[in-house]
């Protein structure tokens, strides 16, 4: 069956454009919620050998020590989790004395510490990373598609899949900044290495589409529209293959793999799925949106 996913771009873009537009409100309205990783600060895990206290009696335990803002945060196990400040040996030791360590009543999962210049001297270098692959994937996709000039430049293929990009990342983002707000879910190296995965992932689905019409470009077609909608209708199958079979796998980890990699794989569930629907109703739409709009400037 031959569908024609151009003929309705202005809804695909209306219903992403409200999408973005929401996350952007979120990232204005919340901000993300940066983890120790980046803000530096410690972290540690414990798990209770019987029935774990409260929240409540945890933060009793702990209230007169120097820990500044911490979070507890209990997992599915006997398990919980300690965010605070950067603190000294002496200050985890105390910590876990009472908790019951010295009673057998806890054992220590793990325990890490991130000073606050490291933790900025992160943030900076992830923030060159995400622009520097960016700016790479868009000379990529020019150098690609170089020989395509016709109807429209490569450029505006590159361009094209930059705002995909932007498509992905913003929407993913977005729901970070309100699980940061509602539920104080924090961003880390993880997740940053989750968005970075949701970008090859996307531009992947994107070049995947864009090859096919310069295949179909040079094979000829009625009009480019036809040409996409062509080009769209050959790679349905092979995309929504690869992403469910992908989501499946991250589907486990987030359910099966523990707090731990909850997070990271939600951030790529959301990415996929994004990836997905704009490699389909953004990318080839803008393409030919950009040149309707182009034909309609030489005819004025």
């Amino acid at each position: 069956m031959f569908i024609r996913y151009t003929k309705l771009r202005s809804v695909y873009f209306v219903f992403s454009g409200i999408l973005v537009a929401a996350s952007i409100l979120s990232l204005f309205a919340f901000g993300l919620k940066p983890g120790i990783d980046f803000t530096g600060g410690s972290i540690l895990e414990a798990e209770y050998k019987e029935s774990r206290p409260s929240n409540q009696e945890i933060r009793d335990k702990l209230s007169d020590l120097d820990l500044g803002s911490f979070y507890i945060q209990p997992t599915q196990d006997q398990s919980v989790i300690l965010r605070m400040k950067d603190i000294s040996e002496e200050t985890h030791r105390e910590i876990l004395s009472r908790l019951g360590i010295d009673e057998g009543l806890i054992e220590e999962k793990s325990f890490d510490s991130i000073g606050p210049v490291i933790g900025k001297e992160l943030k900076g270098k992830m923030e060159w990373v995400i622009f520097l692959a960016l700016v790479l994937m868009m000379f990529y996709i020019a150098f690609a598609f170089r020989r395509v000039q016709r109807p429209l430049k490569s450029w505006q293929y590159s361009v094209s899949t930059l705002i995909t990009l932007f498509h992905d990342i913003l929407i993913t983002l977005g729901v970070f900044a309100v699980l940061g707000k509602l539920y104080g879910v924090e961003v880390t190296i993880p997740i940053i290495t989750a968005l970075l995965t949701v970008l090859g992932y996307s531009i992947n689905n994107t070049v995947v589409v864009f090859d096919r019409i310069r295949e179909n470009l040079f094979l000829g077609g009625p009009s480019f529209e036809e040409v996409v909608d062509t080009s769209l209708n050959q790679t349905l199958s092979r995309q929504i293959n690869t992403s469910l079979t992908t989501l499946f796998v991250v589907l486990s980890i987030f359910i099966f793999g523990g707090l731990t990699l909850k997070y990271f794989a939600l951030a790529l569930i959301l990415g996929i799925i994004s990836g997905t629907y704009s490699s389909f109703f953004i990318s080839g739409p803008l393409l030919v949106a950009w040149l309707k709009i182009k034909e309609r400037k030489q005819r004025a």
